[in-house]
């Protein structure tokens, strides 16, 4: 066996375990150095007095990237997951009309002709409408996925194929308005409105900014429907990394990674530096520098680029970050409650009247905390007994933030930062008021927050936000960072701060970008299956 290993992956998160998973099986030696205790990165996991909290993402979408991913691994999602479809998708309250009450709400069901009817009952003409629209979202997925998600990019005339010609006129009128007209166009209904724009927060941007291509997400959740892995995402990164071990990979922990080495190289065209390693710290606080001809740095990216690289080499240094724009921050707030809440299904949404001021104080010029905040609370005990004790439901909330560290770090039992606990309270009492839970605050057994600085610090998070880089036109596809250094020979990158973009799917998706760059493959589709 080598003393060095071919490949070192930076990050244990969902694109460092795919990342490792896909190489080791495809036969390079591969070495995962995570600085945590644990592996999952943002794929976090809070277990406290019998709950088991999800610290990260919890909404399984595009079934068919998971499935793709695991059969590239030669086996299947059905094999290696327990899934359960949720019906309904997920719950909608809107922000009661008259103060003190609760708000009216919806379920949004599984199956599109339900969906459909529930859309007609708020909207005469409305589910007629709405099967032309997931008609165009469909188109839209198989569109990305066959020309522009699993593109690495290296070819331009990959995106001159004739069926993207032949739709040039449908995906310029995608990529012209925004999400936010395109949808106000075919429906008048607020909450309608709401439903399908919602999306853009998984963007990590607001529906007045993202690009109608979007539109696509709304196949995703009213279209394939809503699923659930058993053991919650925890679960999902637990396997990912026995994959990721049973190939071949290693996976060290507490291995904090100080530097990307590099040395001069010749013959590489304009990539005038190559990859010789990673200098590193160990649990024990010994100094190591592992050797490798290939880097993959899963971590963030400006962390990454800014922090890790020496100047001379940064393909994208600060005064690019400069002119991005950063997702969201967020507030995680995590509560063990007795007694049963059935008011809340497994996800609910809760959705503020004034839509275009809740963005606008997060996304504006002069960022704010929105009050009151359209909220995500995740209830996995609807479905999963087994993150909670007998008698007893867990919550999840996600208040949605300006991305700044400034707004502080969480705690336990209220001991956070002050304006981390009271924008918790808050939203413990909205919860509470608009799904008429009145003595919800008298019944938590268990509280834990996480602020926007505890992303700065955990995961090195750029200007403290909890997804990366939003998806606005300028930061999507090949115009988002892409997947291997524009100055470093053999060095890449994986994950929700590059390309393709946020979400565990669009991070498997990076991990497969990867592989491609290493194989010189540039081809615009999914990887074909490896047939024995």
């Amino acid at each position: 066996m080598k003393s060095c290993p071919d490949v070192v992956i930076i990050g244990a998160g969902v694109a460092g375990l795919a990342t490792a998973a896909l190489l080791a099986r495809a036969g390079y030696q591969v070495q995962v150095l995570e600085q945590h205790s644990r592996i999952g990165g943002r794929a976090g996991v809070l277990e406290r007095d019998g709950f088991h909290f999800d610290t990260g993402p919890s909404w399984y979408l595009m079934p068919q990237v998971f499935e793709h991913f695991f059969e590239l691994l030669g086996t299947t999602a059905r094999r290696e997951l327990d899934l359960e479809l949720l019906d309904p998708g997920y719950r909608v309250f809107a922000e009661p009309e008259v103060a003190g009450e609760p708000g009216m709400w919806v379920d949004v069901p599984y199956g599109e002709e339900r969906v459909r009817a529930v859309f007609e009952a708020l909207e005469p003409g409305a589910g007629a409408v709405l099967a032309q629209y997931l008609e165009s979202a469909r188109h839209a997925v198989a569109m990305a996925e066959k020309y522009f998600l699993y593109n690495p990019f290296k070819s331009p005339r990959k995106l001159l194929a004739p069926e993207v010609v032949r739709n040039l006129d449908q995906l310029t009128v995608l990529l012209g308005t925004s999400l936010e007209k395109f949808i106000a166009r075919r429906f008048k209904h607020p909450l309608l409105r709401q439903i399908l724009g919602y999306p853009a927060v998984f963007l990590g941007t607001n529906p007045a900014q993202a690009p109608a291509m979007y539109h696509l997400m709304s196949a995703l959740d009213l279209d394939d429907g809503v699923l659930y892995p058993r053991g919650g995402f925890w679960a999902l990164m637990t396997k990912f990394a026995d994959l990721a071990r049973a190939a071949g990979a290693e996976i060290i922990t507490g291995a904090q990674v100080s530097a990307i080495t590099t040395k001069p190289a010749s013959k590489l065209g304009r990539k005038r530096r190559a990859v010789t390693g990673v200098t590193w710290t160990d649990r024990d606080g010994g100094a190591n520098h592992t050797s490798a001809e290939i880097v993959v740095s899963a971590a963030d990216l400006h962390h990454t680029e800014t922090q890790l690289l020496s100047a001379r080499d940064r393909s994208y240094p600060q005064r690019w970050w400069d002119k991005k724009q950063s997702g969201p921050g967020a507030v995680l707030t995590l509560l063990g409650v007795e007694g049963e809440l059935p008011q809340l299904a497994h996800h609910s949404l809760f959705f503020t009247r004034d839509w275009e001021a809740n963005f606008g104080a997060i996304f504006g010029d002069d960022p704010t905390v929105p009050d009151p905040a359209s909220l995500y609370v995740c209830r996995a005990s609807a479905t999963d007994p087994q993150s909670a004790p007998v008698g007893s439901e867990q919550l999840f909330i996600l208040t949605p933030v300006p991305a700044d560290a400034a707004i502080g770090h969480g705690g336990a039992d209220g001991g956070g930062d002050a304006q981390v606990e009271e924008i918790a309270h808050r939203s413990i009492a909205q919860v509470a008021q608009w799904a008429g839970v009145v003595d919800l605050n008298e019944r938590i057994t268990v509280r834990e927050t996480i602020g926007p600085a505890d992303f700065a610090r955990d995961y090195h998070a750029w200007s403290a936000g909890m997804l990366g880089p939003s998806h606005t036109l300028g930061q999507s596809a090949m115009f988002r960072a892409q997947n291997a250094s524009k100055k470093v020979a053999g060095l890449y990158y994986a994950g929700g701060s590059t390309a393709p973009g946020i979400g565990v799917p669009m991070c498997l998706i990076s991990a497969e970008l990867v592989l491609k760059h290493l194989r010189g493959d540039h081809s615009a589709g999914p990887l074909p299956m490896e047939r024995s």
